[in-house]
């Protein structure tokens, strides 16, 4: 099945573009991207089936840490291409589509 590209998928993908060899963890994506991790972490779940992200936990002792083990999430080579030309590709609104949007709303 293929990925769909939502608003949400989007912004976890350019949130992991932003430095693609970095590994972020699940809350860090989160915050980045503004979507609650009960949003992010399916996304990320999804892409990694897809191939497009690799994950990893971390190798601590939660205890001596004093919080839980993070899952690390990083693009593989493949995704980040994938993860490219997705975001470059998105369909953005044209101006008459945003004037509409903004008369029913009452703001034009």
């Amino acid at each position: 099945m293929a990925l769909r590209l939502t608003v949400q998928v989007l912004l976890v993908l350019q949130a992991l573009l932003r430095e693609p060899g970095r590994e972020l963890y699940g809350l860090e994506v989160s915050e980045e991207t503004g979507l609650l991790p009960g949003t992010a972490y399916p996304i990320l779940l999804r892409l990694e089936h897809e191939g497009w992200v690799t994950s990893r936990w971390e190798d601590v002792d939660p205890r001596a840490e004093k919080r839980p083990a993070r899952r690390y999430y990083r693009l593989t080579a493949g995704g980040a291409a994938e993860a490219s030309a997705a975001v470059a590709s998105a369909r953005r609104p044209r101006g008459a589509a945003l004037r509409g949007l903004a008369r029913e709303a009452g703001t034009a």
